[in-house]
């Protein structure tokens, strides 16, 4: 009996192991029946985990199975932390022969001015020696060189080279890197240069470029002003979604619910690593691998709780981004609803758009989806939900519901007694408030519930549904800023309190917390700040902090 396919979240794709989609249905700006004939370097760029190595690896195996071509690829991520060029190209030279070699390709001899007796001490020297420990001294041209001879070894075919994870080279070693493959641009042909030559990763090669330079704008005369396009590999949409798992549903008659299926486009936008990591969660871990059962929302949503909780790879390395100030301020403008016209224009958005943290939505900067929304949150508040001490007062009702009133009661004397001690040791100055409100919530309903969010750049607040023991609780988080007045604010966030309770329950209690943030604020006694309020015509709590 065949081993059943799975979906799969650890490195690149195959057919036979794995359901998966053809990656290049997903390029956007890209013409790759051009690329070979018409002899064209290029640039893809796409988030991490989004199948850009699923893809070059599919569409070199294409390349050499039709006979167009020898497309070979190559990744240089084992330069990562090297900051030597000379060091960094005898590594990528490593890479190529290890790729020549198990492709029973010709393997491209080393620079011809490097005599044999270095080729021996080096492969002899690497066995026991890290590559960074290296000092032979190389030409700057090995590159080059080995380009230009590997593609005389593999003629009359036409070489075609896919680079992933150029991300990877910086500085000194991303120009030297770019300038060896312009110098055999001009020469590029059949026995002479690759004719195609793709670099692949996170950014598009004019940041790297940027970067390398220590910010300074690219010019004119850059080293790689001979590409063609920079592609994107897009996120799925919905159709994607069901036919990916409809090749399960083929193989072992397993179905899965529409309402699943939207719950997972919603909560994922698309992103593929997020779509496959529910499914495969859901198919082998909430229901046994072997079932057959029906695939509901149910069934999805404790996926996706297990998937956050697990703080699997993909997602800490999102919650490891925010320790780069530029993200964080991006993070933490979009979590206080700021409105600020060139925020998306900045360098600092770009960057988080490349690494698929953030997106912008019928013209609103956003992160790219509740599953990011929530893990970032999480890691935002994490070290101040530790901080916080378990509650000792009575947080629930006789019949188990969440007693909300009280909850907010004990957040406002946490609030008075803590808040400017613990602001001054936070990451995090504009959102202090509302992370350590969230963060208060969190301690409590850890196990029990769980916390929607709503937020995004521009609309001034932040949104809350806390769901415990099957009924919700909407809490609208509103600032009271230098340029505003206590009663502007106080009727916008009644009339936002509202639109967001008409969308998750017309009847759930309702709370709108407003944190005075002006300096004249500062002035003002606790009590003059504190206040609990109702305001009975739209049926809501009223708290100022």
């Amino acid at each position: 009996m065949s081993r059943r396919r799975f979906f799969n979240t650890t490195g690149p794709c195959n057919p036979e192991e794995h359901y998966m989609l053809p990656p290049e249905n997903r390029l956007v700006g890209s013409q790759l029946h051009r690329y070979i004939k018409d002899k064209l370097y290029w640039v893809l760029h796409a988030p991490r985990q989004t199948g850009k190595t699923t893809f070059l690896k599919s569409w070199a195996r294409e390349i050499n199975t039709s006979g167009e071509g020898v497309a070979c690829y190559v990744s240089v991520e084992d330069c990562q932390g090297i900051t030597d060029s000379e060091k960094a190209m005898l590594t990528i030279y490593r890479d190529i022969c290890d790729f020549a070699g198990l492709s029973k390709l010709p393997v491209p001899s080393i620079d011809q001015r490097v005599s044999e007796g270095f080729i021996k001490r080096f492969f002899n020297y690497f066995r026991t020696t890290s590559i960074s420990s290296i000092d032979f001294k190389i030409s700057e041209g090995l590159l080059r060189s080995t380009l230009i001879k590997w593609s005389e070894l593999v003629a009359p075919k036409p070489l075609i080279v896919l680079f992933d994870e150029v991300d990877v080279l910086t500085g000194e070693v991303m120009i030297s890197f770019l300038r060896q493959l312009r110098g055999g641009f001009s020469s590029r042909g059949v026995g002479n240069f690759p004719v195609s030559i793709a670099l692949v990763g996170l950014r598009d090669l004019k940041d790297y470029i940027v970067a390398a330079k220590d910010g300074k704008p690219v010019n004119p005369g850059s080293p790689f002003n001979i590409k063609e396009d920079s592609a994107m590999l897009s996120n799925f949409v919905k159709d994607d979604i069901a036919k990916l798992f409809a090749q399960r549903t083929q193989e072992t008659g397993q179905q899965i619910t529409q309402e699943a299926l939207d719950y997972v486009y919603e909560q994922s936008n698309g992103q593929p690593w997020i779509v496959n990591s529910l499914f495969k969660r859901a198919t082998l871990r909430i229901l046994d691998g072997e079932s057959t059962e029906t695939l509901t929302l149910e069934h999805i949503r404790q996926a996706r709780e297990q998937m956050i909780m697990a703080r699997e790879t993909h997602l800490d390395a999102l919650a490891y981004r925010l320790e780069n100030p530029q993200i964080r301020y991006i993070i933490e403008s979009l979590v206080t609803g700021e409105s600020n016209p060139s925020l998306a224009e900045s360098e600092a958005f770009r960057m988080c758009m490349d690494l698929g943290l953030v997106t912008i939505e019928n013209g609103t900067p956003q992160i790219a989806n509740p599953i990011y929304k929530e893990v970032i949150i999480r890691q935002m508040t994490f070290s101040t939900q530790l901080a916080i001490p378990e509650p000792v007062w009575q947080w629930q009702k006789p019949n188990g519901e969440l007693d909300m009133d009280n909850l907010l009661l004990e957040f406002q004397k946490f609030w008075r007694r803590h808040s400017e001690i613990w602001e001054q040791k936070s990451d995090y100055t504009e959102a202090f408030p509302h992370l350590l409100l969230m963060a208060f919530l969190q301690r409590v309903t850890n196990g029990g519930g769980h916390i929607d969010r709503e937020y995004a750049a521009g609309r001034g607040r932040l949104d809350l549904a806390v769901e415990y023991a099957g009924k919700y609780y909407i809490i609208e988080v509103k600032i009271i800023y230098y340029y505003d007045t206590p009663v502007v604010v106080r009727e916008e966030g009644l009339k936002q309190i509202q639109g967001y309770r008409d969308k998750i329950d017309i009847s759930a209690p309702a709370y709108l917390v407003i944190f005075d943030r002006r300096p004249q604020a500062k002035e003002l006694s606790w009590d003059e700040k504190i206040s609990w309020t109702i305001d009975e015509t739209n049926n809501v709590t009223i708290l100022g902090c």
